[in-house]
C-alpha cells in the first residue's frame, strides 16, 4: 500500500479487515475453478452412452484438452494484469473477470444442443485431434480462460497492497489468503463431484454448482468492497505511480532490475514444480479412478473426492507453516525465498516416490489396484511442497515488483502455470506412449512391474528424478539469487509519509 490509497481502519486477527473480504472473494472463485477441474477430464472421457453420458473422448485427448485449458487459463493473467495496471484498475478487472467466469460455468451447464455442436478440429503439429463437441462446451472454457485473466492477478495484487513496504505481516497475510483459496478448493469436489459424478444429477449439475459459487464471489465483492477496502484497486497502478513520482515517468533503477531478474530466474524452477503438481487434475485423477482401490465397506469413494485432499491439507498445515516461518523469523533464521522453494521441490519429489510405491503394490494386488494410502501420502507431500513455494511466491512478487508493474508481474508469475500446465498435460498423456516402448517395458519387467503399468512407473519415477535435479540446481544458485533481492525480505526504511500512514 502507498500513502495515496485509503483503506478503512480496523483489524481482525491482527490484519486489515479487507484481507478477509478478499479471502471470501477468492474462496468462492476457487470453488468454481476447482469444481470444474475435478469434473473436466472425467466428463470428457465418460462414454456418450453411459448412465451419466459424457463426451466419449479418449484419455490422451482429454489430458491434452486439460493441458491447454489449464495452460491458457494462466496465460491470460498477463493481459489482465497489464490492462488493470494501465486502464481498468484492479477492482474493476476482478468484477469483469468474475462475471465472465460465471457465464462460462453456466455455458458448460447448458443443454448440449443449445448452441449446436462444433465440427471436429485438429492441430496435428501439436498432437491435438478433438472430436465434434457441443459448442457451449468450448464457449464455456473460453469464458473461463478470459475471465481468469482479469480476476487472478488482480485479486492477489490487492492483498499485497493492503500492507506498506516493510510490513512484517505480509507473508502471514498471504498464508491466510492461501487458506481461503484452499477452503474453496476443498469444498468444490465435495459438492461439484458428488453432484456431477452421480447419474441422477449428471455432469451439468456439477458445472451449475460451480457457476453459483462464482456468482457468490462477484456479489460479495460488489456488496462489501467499498466498506472494507475503500478505494484500493480503483485507480490504475500506473497512474498512481506517475502521480507519486511527481508526474514524471522514472526508469527502472538497478535494484529494481535485479529484483525483476529474481522473478524470471525463479520462474524456471517454479514451472517445474507446477508441471509436476498439476498431474493432480489429470494423470492422478485417472490413477485414482482406474488404479486405486476406492471401496470402503459398501461405500465407493468418488474419484473427485481425492481432489479435496490437497486443499484439506493446506487448511490444516498452513497455520503450522506460518507459525514455523514466524518462529524462525523471530530468531533471525527465517529461510530466504529460494531456500523455501528448493525445499518445496524436494518434498514434491518425495510425493512422487510414494506413487512409485503404489505402482509396485498394484503388482501384488488381485485386482491390480493400489491402496488409497499411497495417493493420500503423495498429496500430503505435494501439499507441503506447495506451501513452501506458492504463497511464498505470491508474497515475493508484491515485495519485488515496482508499483507500476505490480499486476503485470503477478501476471508473469501466473504465466509460469501456462507453461507448466501445458507441459503437465503432455507429460500425463505420454504415460500411455511411454509404456509402449520396449526399453521401458523391459525396465519395468526387470523390477517386477507388468508391461501395462510401465508408463506409470516411468512417469512417476521420471518426475521424481527431474525434481531432485532441479532441487540441486536451485540450491547451488540460491546465494546469488538472495543477493539480487537487495534485502527486499527484510525491514526497509520507508518514506516519512508512509511511516506516518502505517503508524495510523
Amino acid at each position: 500500500m502507498t500513502a495515496d490509497v485509503h483503506v478503512p481502519p480496523g483489524t481482525f486477527l491482527g490484519h486489515p479487515r479487507g484481507l478477509f473480504l478478499l479471502f471470501a472473494t477468492e474462496m468462492w472463485e476457487r470453488f468454481s475453478f476447482y469444481g470444474l477441474r475435478a469434473l473436466l477430464v472425467l466428463y470428457a472421457v465418460a462414454a456418450t452412452e453411459a448412465a451419466n453420458p459424457g463426451l466419449g473422448w479418449g484419455s490422451a485427448q482429454a489430458l491434452k484438452l486439460y493441458a491447454w485449458y489449464t495452460g491458457l487459463i494462466y496465460l491470460t493473467p498477463l493481459l489482465g494484469g497489464w490492462l488493470a495496471d494501465n486502464f481498468l484498475g484492479q477492482r474493476k478487472a476482478v468484477i469483469i473477470g468474475g462475471i465472465m467466469m460465471a457465464l462460462g460455468q453456466f455455458s458448460l451447464a447448458s443443454p448440449p444442443d443449445l448452441l449446436g455442436s462444433s465440427a471436429p478440429w485438429s492441430l496435428a503439429a501439436l498432437g491435438i485431434d478433438f472430436p465434434a463437441t457441443p459448442t457451449s462446451f468450448y464457449l464455456g472454457l473460453a469464458l473461463m480462460i478470459l475471465g481468469n485473466g482479469f480476476f487472478k492477478p488482480n485479486i492477489s495484487t490487492m492483498v499485497g497492497e493492503l500492507y506498506l513496504p516493510g510490513d512484517a505481516r505480509r507473508d502471514g497475510a498471504f498464508t491466510i489468503f492461501y487458506m481461503g483459496i484452499n477452503v474453496g478448493a476443498f469444498l468444490a469436489p465435495l459438492v461439484c463431484s458428488t453432484l456431477g459424478e452421480d447419474p441422477v444429477y449428471g455432469w451439468r449439475t456439477g458445472f451449475l454448482a460451480a457457476g453459483i459459487g462464482m456468482t457468490l464471489s462477484v456479489i460479495i465483492q460488489l456488496a462489501f468492497a467499498r466498506h472494507y477496502i475503500g478505494d484500493l484497486g480503483v485507480v490504475p497502478a500506473a497512474r498512481r505511480s506517475l502521480a507519486l513520482a511527481g508526474g514524471q515517468q522514472q526508469p527502472l533503477t538497478p535494484v529494481e532490475r535485479d529484483r525483476l531478474r529474481v522473478i524470471f530466474v525463479i520462474f524456471i524452477f517454479v514451472m517445474m514444480f507446477w508441471a509436476a503438481f498439476e498431474q493432480a487434475g489429470g494423470l492422478l485423477n485417472l490413477f485414482a479412478d482406474r488404479h486405486t482401490e476406492r471401496v470402503v465397506g459398501t461405500f465407493t469413494v468418488p474419484t473427485g473426492w481425492f481432489q479435496s485432499l490437497n486443499p484439506l491439507f493446506i487448511v490444516l498445515l498452513a497455520p503450522l507453516f506460518s507459525l514455523l516461518w514466524s518462529r524462525l523469523g523471530a530468531r533471525g533464521r527465517n529461510p530466504p525465498t529460494p531456500v523455501k522453494m528448493y525445499s518445496g521441490l524436494l518434498l514434491v519429489a518425495v510425493g512422487f516416490m510414494f506413487l512409485v510405491i503404489a505402482v509396485f503394490e498394484m503388482q501384488r494386488s488381485a485386482d491390480l489396484k493400489a491402496g488409497m494410502v499411497w495417493l493420500v501420502l503423495g498429496y500430503l507431500f505435494h501439499t507441503m511442497g506447495e506451501l513452501c513455494i506458492s504463497p511464498v511466491g505470491l508474497s515475493m512478487i508484491t515485495k519485488l515488483a515496482p508499483l507500476r508493474l505490480g499486476s503485470l508481474m503477478m501476471g508473469v508469475w501466473f504465466l509460469i502455470n501456462f507453461f507448466a500446465n501445458t507441459l503437465a498435460g503432455y507429460v500425463g498423456a505420454f504415460s500411455e506412449d511411454m509404456g509402449s516402448y520396449g526399453w521401458m517395458q523391459a525396465l519395468a519387467l526387470s523390477v517386477g512391474v507388468r508391461a501395462e503399468h510401465a508408463g506409470l512407473l516411468g512417469i512417476f519415477g521420471g518426475v521424481a528424478l527431474v525434481l531432485v535435479l532441479f532441487t540441486l540446481l536451485l540450491w547451488a544458485l540460491s546465494g546469488r539469487i538472495v543477493g539480487w533481492m537487495h534485502g527486499a525480505e527484510g525491514p526497509q526504511r520507508l518514506p516519512e509519509s508512509q511511516r506516518t500512514a502505517q503508524a495510523g
